[in-house]
């Protein structure tokens, strides 16, 4: 590891994680106009941001630079697979890691690889379906769309919030803190599909001012501990999302992790470690019988 390398890591164990997080959260929710433009117009330009996909292409026309980055694109910017047997990439960003998850640990990058259990809020019944299944990270740069969408069509059936540190997760992280996505804050979708139960894990980050999810809104339990929501007919009622429908969005980028049980999903060939990925491509094809 480069000294610059090492020097990113150990100030990241030294940063007061969440302070420094809300702290930045009041920044970019800030609605004083001649800020926010400065914001905005400065973020645009440091990361090349492709702002003529944005349904509202001025970046004066935002209220706030987190309305600004959870900007929605035009219709028909990221077209679906529509393919029956298709599994969708749920955000755009970069393929981090994708594979099968072997004896409850999954790759986190070379030499490092985390829980399935810890990775899920510490509850091994939860974890059980996914023994041996597939999964897929993707990582979201500042430069992407910051909106988090179905793989395949899903009932959603539990949500839970797992509190935790708020480590960077850009590679360099990934490749040089352990356990980092069973370690950091982050919001766990549990779905039935037509194939089995999938996952979805929204992974906060360093700065990651807040997660939220179309059916809950902004996720702020009122104290960090786990908590558990049940989405069935006894408590709530169901709530359905079709293939590729938005399911939640970070304000300030995160990684998205997706969690499919045994035999359900092969991988596409084309598609490895830091492919470039578009909300709606085709990630892989369900082999299971339904």
């Amino acid at each position: 590891m480069t000294f610059k390398k090492r020097l990113f890591i150990i100030v990241q164990y030294l940063t007061p994680q969440h302070l420094l997080s809300r702290f930045i959260g009041c920044l970019a929710d800030s609605e004083v106009v001649w800020f926010k433009n400065k914001l905005i117009s400065y973020f645009i330009e440091r990361y090349k941001v492709n702002m003529s996909e944005a349904v509202s292409e001025s970046y004066l026309e935002y209220k706030s630079f987190n309305e600004f980055f959870t900007r929605p694109l035009k219709e028909g910017m990221r077209p679906i697979d529509q393919a029956a047997d298709s599994v969708v990439c749920p955000a755009d960003g970069a393929i981090s890691e994708i594979g099968t998850i072997t004896e409850g640990r999954i790759l986190q990058a070379k030499g490092h690889d985390y829980s399935l259990v810890d990775l899920l809020g510490g509850d091994t019944e939860r974890a059980r379906s996914f023994l041996n299944g597939s999964f897929a990270t993707v990582y979201l740069s500042p430069s992407d769309y910051h909106r988090v969408h179905m793989p395949v069509t899903g009932t959603l059936r539990e949500m839970i919030y797992v509190p935790g540190q708020l480590f960077s997760v850009n590679q360099t992280t990934a490749e040089n803190v352990s356990g980092l996505f069973a370690r950091n804050e982050r919001v766990v979708c549990l779905f039935d599909t037509a194939y089995g139960q999938m996952a979805v894990i929204l992974v906060g980050a360093m700065i990651v001012a807040s997660i939220e999810t179309v059916w809950a809104g902004l996720v702020t339990p009122p104290k960090r501990a786990i908590k558990v929501t049940q989405y069935d007919e006894n408590n709530r009622k169901p709530i359905v999302l079709e293939k590729g429908a938005e399911l939640g969005r970070f304000k300030l980028g995160s990684t998205a992790i997706v969690l499919f049980e045994q035999s359900v999903v092969d991988w596409a060939k084309a598609v490895e470690r830091l492919t470039a990925t578009k909300v709606g491509q085709r990630l892989g094809t369900i082999t299971a019988k339904v």
